[in-house]
């Protein structure tokens, strides 16, 4: 193995996948380390349309598509009787208008083996332990099975989601606006009969009692589904409290049986995979680069998964830095706030917007108000598909507008 690289990718999530392709198309030599093994859990499984253009631009489209996910084409939200369809193709911005639900253990292996069939090394079961970053490049210490090894990279890029590796040596972490909240969410056979459901779309529903709690329901093309909610901790007590010594599967299955519309659509479902929780997932950096380094997706920042924006930045966040990376590796200046930090930062602040509404209801107000416009629908439905980077859609080049929006629909007494 060659420790002299161009650029060395730290994790082989779908960011590391996509600045891998990218940037070996792109003629550099680059390799992938990754801690663990593939196929491996992970949650984000709802994919949003504008990531199938950064997927046909790194040439991983093809083996997407033949993989044989759930195709979707839309979100529906419940809250109590009212409820609300978003279908994508009826967005205002330009693009896909359509993706998948992926069980991400199978769609983040097949973008990995596609980008090793494409000639990159990839390394499993690669532990960095240790770091030196300058002007020219990094020196990585590995841990592997075989003992430990010093990489020397031009340049470092760090696609290690919540594992956070380069902001936690670095020091780079800051505190997250959002309150501290906590995932409970596990795979099962969901037993839903045939129209049951719509499965090509993600479906949100908001607790009876408390709109701060929301649950996800996402189909997959194999009779099992995604099934999760997400909350603060405190305001979940009330369910540890009347099941002392549970485990995280019988509290998630008390939390949903208190949201009757969605414990009866999954009155026949089989939970045959222990639950799992995530607790305070929400993350910030100080900057999404330095010297000769640059963080992709969760390593720089994680909102929230209510509107399954993770993937999108994480992917966007690598179409972004592949043509830096080159013009920086060709001894070209790189102005790396202005065009890295600022344009992937206004996508997130967009998204943001929209979370921070969702959290105090307002959001949740327009997407259930009973008299919606059709072009502010679209608006909307564009930054649910992920298009939160197209500035011609008026909520993204100004998200203050959707206060006013907020106001417009907000519900009697709220």
């Amino acid at each position: 193995m060659a420790h002299d690289l161009d650029v060395a990718i730290l994790g082989a999530g779908p960011s590391g996948s996509l600045a891998a392709a990218l940037l070996h198309k792109r003629g550099l030599k680059v390799a992938v380390f990754e801690r663990e093994t593939f196929p491996r859990f992970s949650i984000g499984e709802s994919l949003l349309p504008q990531t199938m253009e950064i997927l046909e631009e790194a040439g991983l489209l093809r083996p997407v598509v033949e993989a044989g996910f759930q195709h979707k084409n839309g979100a529906a939200f419940r809250r109590g009787e009212r409820s609300s369809v978003f279908d994508f193709r009826d967005k205002s911005s330009k693009g896909w208008s359509t993706t998948f639900q992926v069980v991400r253990a199978d769609f983040d292996k097949v973008l990995i083996d596609a980008v090793a069939a494409q000639g990159v090394p990839v390394h499993y079961r690669h532990e960095v332990t240790a770091v030196a970053m300058d002007g020219t490049g990094g020196r990585l210490t590995i841990r592997h099975p075989g003992g430990d090894l010093e990489i020397k990279a031009r340049f470092v890029l760090d696609a290690t989601g919540f594992g956070r590796l380069l902001p936690r040596l670095l020091k780079l972490e800051t505190p997250s606006e959002f309150p501290v909240r906590m995932a409970l969410f596990t795979h099962i056979r969901d037993g839903i009969p045939h129209g049951g459901m719509d499965r090509e779309k993600i479906l949100v529903s908001v607790h009876p009692d408390d709109k701060a709690i929301w649950y996800w329901l996402i189909p997959f093309s194999n009779g099992r589904c995604s099934i999760g909610v997400v909350a603060e901790p405190r305001l979940l007590e009330h369910v540890r409290q009347k099941n002392p010594g549970a485990d995280d599967t019988a509290l998630l299955k008390a939390i949903v049986a208190e949201t009757p519309a969605l414990n009866d659509m999954l009155s026949n479902a089989v939970w045959d995979t222990p639950a799992r929780s995530l607790k305070g997932y929400a993350a910030n950096v100080a900057s999404l680069h330095g010297p000769s380094f640059a963080l992709l997706g969760n390593a720089g920042e994680f909102l929230d998964p209510v509107f399954s924006s993770g993937v999108t930045i994480a992917m966007r966040s690598a179409s972004l830095v592949a043509p830096l990376v080159e013009r920086h590796l060709s001894g070209a200046a790189v102005d790396w706030a202005g065009e890295y930090d600022i344009p992937l930062r206004r996508g997130v602040d967009a998204f943001r917007a929209f979370v921070d509404s969702w959290y105090r209801g307002g959001f949740q107000d327009v997407i259930f108000f009973p008299g919606q416009q059709p072009e502010v629908k679209a608006m909307i439905c564009s930054i649910l598909a992920g298009y939160a980077w197209d500035r011609s859609n008026p909520y993204v080049a100004d998200p203050s507008r959707l206060k006013v929006l907020e106001e417009l629909c907000a519900a009697p007494g709220s």
